[in-house]
């Protein structure tokens, strides 16, 4: 069982030592079902990124932007919305921890690879 309070903090502290301001935690794995805690320090993005088949976004923590082609959408803390079919982003307003539950198209593992932090060799 895993307790999202103590992974909100965990995250968040996470983030504020990243270079980037994120820190993001894939917890629950289950066919194609996913959840993710994602914390970001006020400022921070997500860049625009293709929509899973299904997705919802709730707000633990602090507000975000949702970034879409047909509109923003701004969240607070204990607000959840269902995530457009669309190319959209993320915006922290303030530090904050979102809740992202999606469905992919396949039960295989998704592998997300930060080629920011990736190094290479000289």
């Amino acid at each position: 069982m895993d307790d999202l309070t103590e992974l909100t903090e965990r995250h968040l502290a996470l983030a504020h030592a990243a270079e980037h301001g994120r820190s993001a935690h894939l917890f629950l794995r289950d066919g194609p079902l996913r959840q993710s805690v994602i914390a970001l320090t006020a400022g921070a993005e997500l860049e625009e990124h293709a929509a899973p088949p299904a997705a919802s976004l709730q707000v633990l923590r602090g507000r975000v932007r949702l970034i879409a082609a047909e509109g923003d959408v701004e969240l607070r803390s204990g607000q959840l919305m269902k995530i457009p079919q669309t190319r959209h982003g993320l915006r922290a307003l303030d530090d904050s921890v979102v809740l992202l539950t999606s469905v992919t198209a396949s039960p295989e593992p998704v592998v997300v690879y930060d080629t920011r932090r990736e190094r290479h060799p000289a």
